[in-house]
């Protein structure tokens, strides 16, 4: 192997838009080491196949993954499909429910075919920690139980507030950490990378790789995406998430939604922009030299691109200039038919499928969110005469309302 760049330059460029790295003089160390021995460094990245699918706020992780992996360095993408089955309560207040065989295979597969939309199939080694977990003996697992205390165990956040409240904690739950860190044992990873939330389990990866007598792995998080609201991270539940299996016109549209300001944390953690290139382009608009709004479209289109190719790109493109700045209905839109003559229009936003609830809907419609025929709808309680109109919900959702 032989790199482009030194050691010094590749932390450099390694080490921005990280959240923390334990330790940069332990990676700038193994980059030198790396050059030396002309071996790339083996980077693990754990993925636990819970869900299916992965929105934007995932793949900040997986863009880094991309910057070693564009440095010359191997990646090692680990399903998890062994853990997976034990339930990681990472976070939650809860343990997470155990998933069937059947499950983890089939999320693992479409995990995979949504993350090498970024990374390198060819350059990625997929492993399974199934391969070496499920062949551990009793005694394999006792010694592995064994080093490590529960004092430190419970230094762990969600494992002590758990405590404290009286709120059961498995045995089996402890075991997620040091498996996860076993992990680290059998690929002998350089560096693990992870969001913040795995900073513990990735911590005790160091202190197992020790206790095995090898070298510790650098540990690196990455910061935590705010969904399309700006405020909370990006989460399907919050309702403010890009799929990166979203329809190009949604993705685009959705990427659009953001502010100006929310635009610029995007392209810092999504794209492959350096830190100063980002900043000048936000001086450029700081300055009035450029208009925020040719930067988002920009944003928009190589987040498109990325995920639906440069066709989808230009599609959502097209799509976003004729609905939303021609304020034109879309042609493909969908229809719902109804039989009364009146419908209520919640029942109508749940029919449509635009939420899950009536609180939700109710929501929606007193923050203005809903018009009929360009018309906003504010009253909750409103009967809608059905008649060949365009109801939208929100900036993106259309239904046309047909009387049969």
């Amino acid at each position: 192997m032989k790199n482009k760049r030194s050691p010094k330059e590749q932390l450099d460029i390694l080490v921005e838009k990280t959240e923390s790295v334990y330790s940069s003089s332990e990676l700038l160390k193994k980059l030198e080491c790396s050059e030396r021995e002309m071996r790339p460094l083996k980077i693990k990245y754990g993925a636990d196949p819970s869900a299916p699918d992965i929105h934007l706020g995932h793949t900040v992780v997986i863009q880094k993954l991309k910057t070693f992996q564009d440095l010359g360095h191997e990646i090692i993408f680990l399903i998890g499909d062994f853990t997976a089955m034990i339930g990681d309560p990472t976070g939650r207040s809860k343990t997470r429910p155990s998933l069937t065989k059947e499950q983890v295979a089939e999320n693992a597969k479409t995990y995979q075919e949504q993350i090498f939309k970024i990374l390198d199939k060819d350059k990625t080694k997929v492993v399974y920690n199934s391969d070496w977990l499920g062949k551990m003996t009793f005694t394999d697992v006792i010694s592995l139980t064994s080093r490590y205390t529960v004092a430190r165990m419970l230094e762990r956040d969600d494992f002590s507030k758990r405590y404290k409240s009286n709120i059961p904690i498995t045995v089996l739950e402890f075991l997620y950490p040091l498996i996860q860190g076993y992990d680290s044992v059998a690929i002998n990873a350089d560096v693990e990378l992870g969001g913040t939330d795995q900073t513990f389990n990735m911590l005790v990866g160091r202190d197992i790789q020790r206790e095995y007598g090898g070298s510790p792995q650098v540990v690196m998080t990455m910061p935590i995406l705010e969904g399309t609201d700006g405020v909370q991270k990006m989460s399907k539940s919050l309702g403010n998430y890009v799929g990166i299996t979203e329809k190009a016109e949604d993705m685009y549209g959705k990427v659009m939604s953001i502010s100006d300001e929310l635009m610029f944390r995007y392209y810092l953690l999504l794209s492959d922009k350096r830190k100063e290139d980002i900043d000048s382009m936000k001086n450029a608009v700081d300055s009035n030299i450029t208009h925020p709004m040719d930067i988002k479209k920009d944003l928009a289109f190589y987040i498109t691109k990325r995920f639906h190719g440069t066709s989808g790109a230009i599609s959502g493109a097209n799509h976003f200039k004729k609905v939303f700045s021609k304020r034109e209905d879309p042609e493909d839109i969908r229809k719902i038919e109804y039989t009364e003559k009146e419908v209520w229009i919640i029942k109508i936003l749940k029919d449509a499928g635009f939420v899950s609830s009536t609180s939700e809907a109710r929501r929606l419609i007193s923050q203005g969110g809903v018009k009929l025929d360009n018309e906003k709808i504010t009253d909750v309680d409103a009967k809608i005469s059905i008649n060949d109109q365009i109801l939208r919900c929100g900036k993106r959702n259309f239904i046309c309302l047909k009387k049969v």
